[in-house]
């Protein structure tokens, strides 16, 4: 028997089921909508912000640094634009057969992967690091052909520093190089954090790094549409970078390199200043370095061959290299005696050829140079007239008098590193042995006698001899050494000088300062320099100074022959000129060679010549410099300016891309000498 259906349950049940399911569908469509709701207007400004990120990108511009000139404007150091390829190790998966392939298609030398992995030890792996600089046109052609094979690899435009003249001033210039991870923490915990996005290098040395601020410029940011795959479309903003400010140096370039030559393959120093105004007119520290190794980064090998060589080329002997001043001491201890009154210019004493004190014999000339003043005691050189002064003075009062001079001090010169040497009391001693005993901290009176002839725990720069020489003969007036004299906008060209800071007057009476210039300058005419300085067309003043590298015993004669060469003594010379309104004051050291008055004061004589009368040494007599076998000049000088000057040269065979002027492309000398003898 069929069974009847019930119409009406079953319309009741497909109602409700219609229902329901409209009810779910209304619920659903009110889900989306207060969903668009909240998409919508809720989070518009922040999505439509998203969306516009992945959109596009903000890429940083990297500006061009400011260049280094010296105070006739010749660039030492400026910038050149080239591609470099580059690895970005998180994106590669095998890096070392990576590489082995880039090397077919481009030249990678060993040294190329050696700095690479030293770079990658220092770096982060998403960082893009550069296995190849500089790359040739036809290198760049190569690899672009090939690029798809190399997932990770690119090609990039690099804007490079450059030094042109090489190893010429490299320790005031200094160098650049990357970035490493204290200097990331220094800089993200900065303001000037925002300044060094997309920026790989800051100044590591010299003016580089003293002056990053000023040299480094504003980075720029240029906004562009991006594909899916990242790479730009089209640009869509753009704020440019503002190039690093140039930076003028008060060195002549020309006189440093006349310097750097004629020093030859001798270590050594030089300052020489402006004693009116403390500008640096030459700086020299030999040997040098060629900064442009440090661009790129350098490699194991070169770095080895610079941080191990025994003649420390990578040391600033003229900021950092401390030395006895040896005999050109002794102006300044005369200057001493006059002020305290322990001596008039008058005043004699008997150079018997030795001076005992406590039973210790203290040598000084032969047979000794019979009754002396202050005049002879410079002019000859008198060992047994400082031993004897010193020990009337002691050493609180010569620390005291020469303190304010800038011995032991830093002078405070623009650039970083500087050490302040010793200037030796009680309390040095007493905190340098203070983990020693009661006994070794003790100051003996016979330790002073030895200071009064530059010997002793006496150990300076030259820049503090300079510095001092050029106070003593500018009537006691001091100023602060300083290299950089203007800086200049690259946009507008203006010029900004770095204004001198006042000089510091050490009130010193003038009849005492004439005695002692007096002195000096019959030094050049008298003394043991006087034939260096024969025939000058001006006069000047100095004092030859030899000091000990290591003690010789008092009853041991010194035989320069019989000891290692870097046993042998110092020649110095400090000096000024002209005698009777000083321009220029220096102070020289020859490290290891000797008499001043052969081998310092020499040089001295030409940097005047240079200055003074606009005079060049000929090839000969340059030679001669550097062997240390001249006197007064020989032969005839040339014309300062019919000396040719180097081109600065191009760097050949490499791609330059077009880079915008002014934005780039998105992206142990010496050691104090123990107490004893001393020399002219």
């Amino acid at each position: 028997m069929t069974e009847l259906r019930n119409v009406e349950a079953d319309l009741s049940r497909f109602r409700a089921r219609v229902l329901v399911a409209s009810l779910a569908v209304l619920f659903a469509f009110i889900l989306v909508a207060a969903r668009l709701v909240y998409l919508q207007v809720v989070r518009h400004e922040d999505l439509n912000e998203q969306a516009e990120t992945n959109r596009t990108a903000v890429v940083p511009i990297v500006p061009n640094r400011g260049l280094i000139l010296d105070r006739n404007g010749i660039v030492l150091a400026t910038n050149y634009s080239a591609y470099t390829l580059e690895i970005t190790p998180s994106k590669v998966q095998d890096l070392e057969e990576t590489i082995e392939a880039l090397g077919r298609l481009v030249d990678i030398q060993p040294r190329d992967k050696r700095r690479f992995k030293k770079l990658r030890d220092e770096s982060k792996s998403f960082e893009s690091l550069p296995i190849r600089t500089r790359l040739s046109d036809e290198e760049v052609a190569r690899f672009a052909a090939q690029r798809f094979r190399f997932p990770g690899v690119d090609i990039k435009a690099r804007l490079f520093r450059n030094y042109p003249y090489g190893e010429l001033a490299s320790h005031v210039v200094g160098y650049i190089g990357r970035i490493n991870q204290s200097e990331k923490e220094r800089i993200e915990g900065s303001d000037e954090e925002g300044n060094y996005r997309g920026t790989d290098y800051i100044g590591k040395l010299g003016v580089e790094q003293s002056f990053e601020q000023q040299l480094h410029g504003t980075t720029g940011v240029e906004q562009v549409e991006t594909s899916a795959g990242g790479r730009a479309v089209r640009k869509l903003a753009s704020s440019p970078s503002t190039p690093g400010d140039t930076v003028m140096l008060s060195l002549d370039i020309k006189l440093q390199k006349l310097v750097e030559d004629m020093f030859g393959d001798r270590r050594g120093a030089l300052v020489a200043l402006d004693p009116k105004t403390g500008e640096v007119l030459a700086f020299v520290s030999k040997p040098t370095f060629d900064p442009n190794l440090f661009v790129d980064g350098i490699d194991t090998e070169s770095w080895q061959a610079l941080n191990e060589s025994i003649d420390k080329p990578l040391l600033n002997r003229a900021l950092r290299g401390t030395y006895p001043p040896g005999s050109t001491y002794k102006p300044f201890m005369a200057m001493a005696a006059l002020e305290s009154g322990k001596r008039t210019a008058g005043s004699i004493t008997n150079d018997t050829g030795s001076w005992m004190f406590g039973g210790h014999q203290f040598r000084s000339h032969g047979s000794g140079l019979g009754p002396v003043d202050m005049h002879q005691s410079i002019v000859k050189s008198s060992n047994v007239y400082y031993y004897s002064l010193a020990n009337d003075l002691g050493v609180e009062a010569m620390h005291d008098f020469m303190k304010p001079l800038g011995f032991g001090q830093i002078t405070g010169i623009d650039i970083h590193g500087e050490v302040s040497g010793v200037l030796p009391n009680q309390a040095w001693k007493r905190h340098l042995y203070r983990k020693k005993s009661t006994e070794q901290q003790k100051w003996y009176p016979g330790e002073t006698i030895s200071l009064g002839i530059g010997q002793g725990y006496n150990s300076f720069t030259m820049l503090q001899l300079a510095q001092a020489t050029a106070a003593l003969v500018n009537d006691g007036i001091k100023h602060k050494p300083r290299l950089v004299i203007a800086t200049q906008d690259p946009m507008t060209r203006a010029k900004q000088p770095i204004p001198a800071e006042p000089g510091e007057d050490l009130q010193y009476k003038a009849e005492h300062v004439a005695v002692i210039r007096k002195a000096l300058v019959s030094v050049t005419q008298d003394g043991t320099s006087a034939r260096v300085f024969a025939g000058a067309g001006y006069l000047s003043g100095g004092k030859t100074g030899t000091a000990q590298a290591v003690g010789v015993g008092q009853k041991d004669r010194y035989d320069a022959r019989k000891l290692e060469e870097h046993q042998r003594d110092h020649a110095l010379y400090m000096a000024f000129a002209p005698a009777t309104d000083p321009k220029v004051a220096l102070a020289v050291v020859v490290e290891n060679a000797g008499f001043g008055a052969a081998h310092a004061a020499p040089i001295a004589r030409r940097v005047f010549d240079y200055l003074l009368l606009g005079q060049y040494p000929n090839e000969e007599d340059l030679a001669a410099v550097q062997k240390g076998q001249a006197g007064a000049p020989i032969g005839k000088p040339r014309a300062v300016a019919d000396v040719a000057w180097p081109s600065s040269g191009t760097t050949p065979g490499v791609a330059s891309p077009a880079v915008p002027a002014s934005d780039s492309k998105p992206a142990a000398a010496a050691t104090a000498a123990l107490p004893g003898r001393g020399r002219r």
